[in-house]
């Protein structure tokens, strides 16, 4: 570019930045000194199974966008979350600490994800988030697309934990997350099962009062009028308690909000992609002179699987692989607008998904979910393989190198003190942060995780541990627990669409083992018969659980009974509640 400048002042520009470059960099373009702060852009799916893209494996969807980014980055292959359910998940990934210590875990097989926008639970205030410390660092930071870990506190425009009250400067986006339910003509997803039983119960009780007209027509005997209107006032009530938050989910939980305004209620959300795109694009050309933190939090690929028109058919494998496609060609996106801006080369991109791919949607005998290649199990499984593992891309060309692939334990709770590093920011003294940094390992420095034992959570309860010995490149996993799969000989829940944390599961004792660096999809189970180690390693694991749980300390439960049900007074409303309802995006556009 310097070379076919016109202009003295462009000649000078481009001058001083060569000396600059000179200057700061090395000749191999790699920087010098960690002064310089880089942008960060994170790019996080929804539900995406970590066999769902060509890098990871996959030859039936294309994505050559996220594999541009893998191959011009570092790719992790025992990337973990920390939860195999959203809330929980992103939870422990924007504070970088077990999401039960911040009561952002279930104790009830029911709520496993915060489940109304209309709920007091949600990511408490005392939580530092990664983007409230790189906000005090000077960063411009925004979130579009999903949230999902709560709204207000104690009345309806408190907005306690709403994105701009944890370190967002903008957000734009929805504060729920994307369901089935958002669509008027798809079969509802949030409690279905417990729908169903609702809607018998209401018929039974409902019955009651017309059961009792018979006798009293006939003359059989007298029942009064009284009993009868109080059978008849208890059907309406119960019908009304359930009816008035499950007959209403699209309106209440799918909005569009932009900062602290709702601009739909419903969504449009046939819309939403193309416009969330635009929000990232605009919000990167806004703030492209300073640094910044673009979370860029994707709809795809949860069900539904709302796809534009144009990726309709686009894939080899159905509705799931053109949702898919779609996500990469939104990542390309956002990629052209780096280069195009010239800040690539200072910008940190990192990809990755929240929880493994979700086994369990069907239409008919078609899998609306995504694959988890080798490993075994899906979303919501505690700590079988498939729910956890997910992609992890580091791309960052003037500091990482191309092409390198590292296979060592490394967990989304690791983002937190990786940026606060880069960023220049100061970890929270007063709490245990469980993610480490991974600079050392992504730029070479070093061979090994930090991570000794990682534990996976299913809701409160610990499922299963993994050790990572030190003295080689053995890592061990244990199961203490694991979901009963139904029906049997499959290896998901199909029957109530996810599998519990307690009560219908499997209590093992001695726990199962397996060598997870030789039996990554976990089908070769140790016990001492076959395996010398085995006593000595269950040992060391438990020790390891005693001390974990020595450091976890009692607070409130974000995942109460009380939190989680609806209440009509925390409500989002555009307009006056309960007549909630607009759509100020299409008075913009």
């Amino acid at each position: 570019a310097c070379l076919f400048a016109y202009s003295k002042n462009t000649f000078r520009s481009c001058w001083l930045s060569v000396s600059l470059c000179y200057l700061f960099c090395g000749v191999d373009g790699t920087f010098m000194t960690r002064n310089a702060r880089p942008n960060i852009v994170l790019l996080m799916a929804d539900d995406l199974g970590v066999g769902d893209l060509c890098c990871y494996g996959n030859n039936s969807v294309s994505t050559p966008n996220i594999d541009r980014l893998a191959n011009e980055g570092v790719r992790l292959t025992q990337h973990l979350a920390a939860a195999s359910m959203c809330t929980p998940s992103r939870a422990a990934f924007l504070t970088g600490r077990y999401p039960i210590r911040s009561g952002m875990v279930s104790p009830y097989n029911l709520n496993r994800a915060l489940t109304w926008l209309g709920g007091s639970g949600g990511l408490p205030t005392n939580e530092t988030t990664f983007a409230k410390l790189l906000q005090h660092r000077g960063y411009r930071t925004g979130l579009i697309g999903k949230w999902h870990l709560g709204l207000s506190c104690a009345s309806r425009n408190d907005h306690c934990y709403h994105p701009l009250n944890h370190g967002f400067h903008y957000f734009y986006g929805v504060p729920f997350g994307l369901l089935s339910d958002c669509q008027a003509s798809k079969t509802p997803e949030l409690h279905r099962w417990l729908r169903i039983k609702l809607w018998i119960s209401t018929v039974a009780i409902a019955l009651v009062p017309f059961l009792l007209l018979i006798p009293k027509f006939a003359r059989w005997f007298s029942v009064p009028w009284k009993v009868i209107f109080v059978f008849a006032l208890v059907a309406f009530l119960f019908f009304t308690s359930w009816y008035s938050s499950y007959g209403f989910t699209r309106r209440w939980n799918c909005i569009l909000m932009r900062n602290h305004e709702i601009i739909q209620q419903p969504m449009k959300e046939e819309k939403l992609a193309s416009l969330m795109l635009k929000e990232a694009l605009a919000f990167i050309e806004r703030v492209k002179r300073e640094p910044f933190l673009l979370f860029f939090s994707f709809l795809h690929v949860h069900t539904p699987l709302i796809s534009k028109e144009k990726f309709v058919g686009h894939s080899k494998y159905g509705r799931y692989g053109d949702n898919v496609e779609e996500m990469d060609w939104m990542v390309g996106k956002i990629l052209d607008a780096l280069d195009r801006e010239c800040l690539a080369n200072n910008t940190l991109v990192y990809f990755t998904s929240d929880n493994g791919g979700h086994l369990e949607p069907l239409d008919g005998a078609v899998q609306l979910g995504g694959w988890n290649g080798i490993y075994k199990g899906g979303k919501g499984m505690g700590g079988w393989e498939g729910g956890i593992r997910v992609p992890g891309i580091f791309r960052w060309p003037s500091v990482l190198e191309a092409g390198r692939v590292i296979n060592e334990p490394t967990s989304l709770m690791d983002i937190y003190p990786t940026l606060s590093y880069i960023g220049g920011g100061i970890l929270p003294q007063d709490r245990v942060i469980d993610g480490r940094n991974l600079m050392p390992l992504l730029e070479g420095r070093a061979a090994h995780s930090d991570h000794e034992f990682l534990f996976h959570y299913c809701g409160v309860y610990l499922h299963t541990v993994r050790w990572h010995q030190k003295d080689c490149a053995t890592v061990w996993k244990a199961h203490y627990v694991t979901p009963k799969f139904y029906p049997e000989g499959t290896s998901a829940c199909y029957g109530s669409g996810i599998c519990s944390c307690s009560g219908d599961v499997t209590y093992h004792d001695p726990p199962l083992l397996f060598d997870i660096s030789r039996d990554p999809s976990e089908a070769l189970p140790l016990n001492p018969d076959n395996e010398p180690l085995f006593d000595s390693v269950i040992k060391k694991m438990e020790a390891a659980i005693k001390e974990h749980r020595r450091t976890l300390t009692p607070v409130p439960q974000q995942f109460s009974v009380f939190n989680t049900i609806w209440k009509p007074w925390l409500q989002p409303c555009c307009g006056t509640f309960p007549f909630c309802g607009c759509d100020k995006e299409d008075d913009i556009l």
